[in-house]
C-alpha cells in the first residue's frame, strides 16, 4: 500500500515538473535588433547621459551577458550579421566580409548582389544566394508551413538580406539615392504598406528640414578626449551635392526612420496579432558620423549614443504598445567592428609602418618566378590574401603544396608581417585559439590561398579597395541582452558565444535552430 502511495506521489510530482516545465509561453514575436558597431566600452562610459527608458532599462529587465565574442576575425556588419541569423562563422554560411574577390572572374563581388532578380525602389539587384546555409527566419518559416509573419527592416542592404535568410516575407533598406524604403523581387510581392509609406511619408519628404545638432547641452559632452576641442555641432542634409541620404544613414536619426517602419509594419501587418511566433529583424546605427574618427567627431558620437538610447527606449514602448513586451521576445547585439581608426601621432613612439598589399604580391610573383621560371603565378591579391593561380600551377605539373609553403616563407621575411597562413595550413593544421578564428573566417569558395597576419599598429593599404586599415588585435567583446517574455535579469561576465543566439531563439519559438548552428542555447535566461 505504502509502495503504491509512494509511486502515485512521484508520478504527481514527475507530471506536475513537466507541466511547469511546457508552461512557458512561446513568444507571440521575436524582436532581434542588431546594431552596427555598438561599442560595450561606450555603452558604459556614456550611461550618465542616459534616460531611463533605453540602456537603464535593458540593465535594470533584461538579461545582459557583457561579454559576447565572435569567433572569427575580420568582423564586418555582413559577417557579423550572418553569424548571428545562422548561429556559425563565415566558414560554413559563405559570408566573409561585405565583398570577397571571386576567383573565376577576378572581380569583386558584393555579398548580396544577384542580377537574377530586380530592384523594388533600386537598381540594386539583390538576394541572399551567397549565403549558404539557413537562417532563423527560414527555420520559422519552415516550422510554420510560411504562417509567420518574417519581416526584415535595416539601414543598410546587407544587414536587411542577411537577417531577413532565404525564407522572409520581404526584407527592407534604405535607397542611397533616393531615401525611400526599398526591396527586391526575390521576396515576392513588395507589401503595399510599404509603397503607401513611401508615398505619403518617405523620408524625402522630410530630409530638407532635418539637422543633426547637440540633444543635451554642450556642457554635457565631456566623455571622449579628442585634439579637436568642439564648441558644438551641426549636420543638415539638405544639400544634393552632400551624398545627403548617406550621410543620413550615418546619423542617429537613422534608427527613428526605422522605427517609424515598424511601427507601419506593426500597424498594418498581422505582425504579432495570433498564436503563432512572429520574427522581426531590425537594424540601427551607431558608429561615427560619415565614417570619419572620433578625434575629429568626438562631440557627435556621444550624441549618438544619447539618441540611440532614445530610440532603444521608443522602440521598447512601441513594441509594448502594439503586442506587449511580456509577449515579445527581444535580444539586442552588435556587429562587433568599428570602423579604423588612424594611426597613432608618430610623437608617442609606437611601433608602427605600412604594408602594401599590392606590393607584396608583386614581390611574390617575382619570388617564384626566379625559383620556377616566368609566369603570373600571383593571379590577385585583396584585403591581405593572395591568390595564386592554379591553371599554371596545375598545367606546369608543379606542387602546389610546396609552392604554398614556399610562398609563406618568403612573406614571413617582409617588413610588418607576423605571419602567412597557406590555405592548407589553415584546413588542415594543428588547432590553436588563434588559427582556429582564422580558419572560421576563411571560405574556400572565396578567401585567398594566403592570408597575411599583419603587426599590430601597422597600416595595411589596400589598392584595390582604395583603403588604409590599422590593425589592432585588442581583445573586443559585445553586449547581447535579451529582454521580455519572462526574462530573468541578470547581468553577467561570463563570456558566451553570439552563435548561441540563434539555437537559444530558436529554443524560445520550439523550432529548429539554423542547420549550420552547433552551439547549444543559452540556459538559465527565463525566471
Amino acid at each position: 500500500m505504502k509502495e503504491r502511495i509512494l509511486t502515485s506521489l512521484i508520478t504527481v510530482i514527475v507530471l506536475t515538473g513537466l507541466q511547469a516545465q511546457t508552461a512557458s509561453p512561446v513568444p507571440r514575436l521575436v524582436v532581434g535588433l542588431t546594431i552596427d558597431q555598438l561599442r560595450s566600452d561606450y555603452i558604459e562610459a556614456f550611461s550618465a547621459l542616459y534616460g531611463e527608458k533605453g540602456f537603464k532599462r535593458l540593465m535594470k529587465e533584461g538579461r545582459v551577458y557583457c561579454n559576447a565574442e565572435y569567433d572569427f576575425i575580420n568582423i564586418d556588419r555582413s559577417s557579423a550579421v550572418a553569424s548571428v541569423y545562422t548561429g556559425t562563422t563565415p566558414y560554413y554560411n559563405g559570408i566573409v566580409g561585405n565583398r570577397w574577390m571571386d576567383r573565376n572572374t577576378l572581380r569583386m563581388v558584393k555579398c548580396v548582389d544577384d542580377p537574377a532578380y530586380m530592384g523594388i525602389y533600386t537598381s540594386e539587384s539583390t538576394s541572399p544566394q551567397h549565403l549558404l546555409v539557413s537562417t532563423l527566419s527560414d527555420e520559422l518559416m519552415v516550422a510554420s508551413n510560411g504562417a509567420a509573419e518574417v519581416y526584415s527592416i535595416a539601414p543598410t542592404r546587407e544587414m536587411a538580406i542577411l537577417s531577413a535568410g532565404h525564407a522572409a516575407k520581404c526584407a527592407l533598406w534604405l535607397n542611397d539615392e533616393t531615401g525611400k524604403w526599398c526591396g527586391s523581387t526575390y521576396y515576392g510581392t513588395f507589401p503595399d504598406w510599404v509603397t503607401t509609406y513611401n508615398d505619403q511619408e518617405g523620408l524625402d519628404f522630410r530630409i530638407g528640414s532635418l539637422t543633426w545638432g547637440p540633444y543635451l547641452p554642450v556642457t554635457s559632452y565631456r566623455y571622449v578626449t579628442s585634439t579637436a576641442k568642439q564648441l558644438t555641432f551641426k549636420h543638415d542634409f539638405s544639400d544634393e551635392r552632400l551624398e545627403k541620404y548617406r550621410k543620413f544613414k550615418t546619423s542617429p536619426y537613422v534608427n527613428d526612420e526605422v522605427n517609424r517602419l515598424v511601427d507601419a509594419c506593426l500597424l498594418h501587418t498581422q505582425v504579432g496579432k495570433d498564436n503563432i511566433p512572429d520574427l522581426l529583424t531590425l537594424s540601427y546605427y551607431a558608429g561615427n558620423y560619415a565614417h570619419k574618427p572620433n578625434t575629429e567627431y568626438a562631440m557627435e558620437i556621444q550624441d549618438m549614443y544619447v539618441r540611440l538610447d532614445h530610440s532603444i527606449g521608443e522602440l521598447l514602448e512601441l513594441i509594448d504598445r502594439r503586442v506587449g513586451l511580456a509577449n515579445t521576445l527581444f535580444f539586442i547585439t552588435s556587429t562587433g567592428y568599428a570602423d579604423s581608426e588612424p594611426k597613432d601621432p608618430e610623437q608617442y613612439r609606437i611601433p608602427s609602418g605600412e604594408f602594401h598589399i599590392e606590393r607584396c604580391a608583386a614581390l611574390l610573383n617575382m619570388y617564384l618566378m626566379a625559383i620556377y621560371g616566368p609566369g603570373q603565378y600571383v593571379e590577385t591579391y585583396y584585403d591581405r590574401q593572395i591568390y595564386l593561380n592554379h591553371k599554371l600551377i596545375e598545367d606546369r605539373k608543379l606542387n602546389l603544396t610546396e609552392i604554398l609553403n614556399c610562398a609563406s616563407d618568403f612573406i614571413v621575411q617582409m617588413s610588418g608581417v607576423r605571419t602567412a597562413y597557406s590555405s592548407q595550413r589553415l584546413l588542415l593544421g594543428a588547432w590553436t585559439p588563434r588559427i582556429d578564428k582564422i580558419r572560421n573566417t576563411f571560405n574556400p569558395n572565396c578567401s585567398g590561398d594566403i592570408y597575411v597576419e599583419v603587426m599590430p599598429g601597422w597600416s595595411v593599404i589596400d589598392e584595390v579597395s582604395h583603403s588604409t586599415h590599422v590593425v589592432r588585435d585588442t581583445y573586443a567583446s559585445v553586449p547581447l541582452i535579451f529582454i521580455g517574455n519572462n526574462i530573468k535579469p541578470e547581468i553577467l561576465y561570463t563570456p558566451v558565444k553570439v552563435a548561441t543566439i540563434a539555437p537559444t531563439v530558436a529554443h524560445f519559438m520550439r523550432i529548429r535552430a539554423p542547420n549550420a548552428a552547433m552551439s547549444a542555447p543559452l540556459t538559465g535566461i527565463r525566471k
